[in-house]
């Protein structure tokens, strides 16, 4: 595994490239996470040497979440999660199905469920390099994530079945409210993992 840091080389590009290749042929148009992508997934995250180092910058005033990769029919995206110590989500749903990686650092995502209009939390997921959970809609999306450091970076990697970005999602409140919010992104420019400037 390379240092946290460290440039990007041309086998990890490579690399990234060929996932995005074998997550596009699996990939259909329903709610369902195909199989294949989640073994192709740890071994991505087992090499840290793709993700380039402005895409794993945090912000002192809020988590980034990073576009790395928006599948032309908007079937699927791939984001990096960059969390500055102690940053966290509000208790957010997703509506597609999504896959989140630890690349550096570590996470924690409590887990809910609307039950009577109330947010009961179900359980905790916490994240260490390599290790990846999945949710879908039918299974349970809503989540709060934060980063488990104090003093550190920590950096994940989600996979979703859609453009998360530009998906109206809802935030929750701790009496099941909901507030419709869109994401967005948090590039100052798209990437390009395919060599040129």
């Amino acid at each position: 595994m390379t240092a946290p840091g460290a440039e990007t080389s041309p086998a990890g590009r490579q690399r990234f490239s060929g996932f995005l290749d074998l997550v596009s042929r699996a990939v259909g148009d329903g709610d369902e996470i195909p199989s294949a992508i989640e073994q192709a997934f740890r071994s991505l995250l087992a090499q840290d040497d793709w993700l380039d180092d402005e895409f794993a910058r945090p912000d002192p005033a809020r988590y980034q979440q990073y576009l790395l990769y928006c599948d032309a029919r908007r079937r699927f995206s791939v984001v990096s999660f960059v969390w500055g110590p102690g940053q966290s989500t509000p208790i957010h749903d997703h509506g597609v199905w999504g896959l989140v990686g630890m690349l550096r650092g570590s996470e924690i995502s409590e887990n809910f469920e609307l039950r009577d209009r109330r947010l009961v939390k179900t359980s905790e997921d916490v994240l260490t390099p390599g290790q990846v959970i999945s949710f879908t809609p039918k299974g349970g999306d809503i989540h709060r994530v934060r980063n488990v450091y104090a003093d550190r970076t920590s950096v994940s990697v989600h996979i979703y079945g859609g453009d998360i970005g530009s998906i109206e999602r809802s935030v929750f409140g701790p009496d099941g409210t909901r507030k419709p919010f869109i994401s967005g992104y948090a590039n100052r420019r798209l990437p390009n993992f395919w060599g040129g400037a």
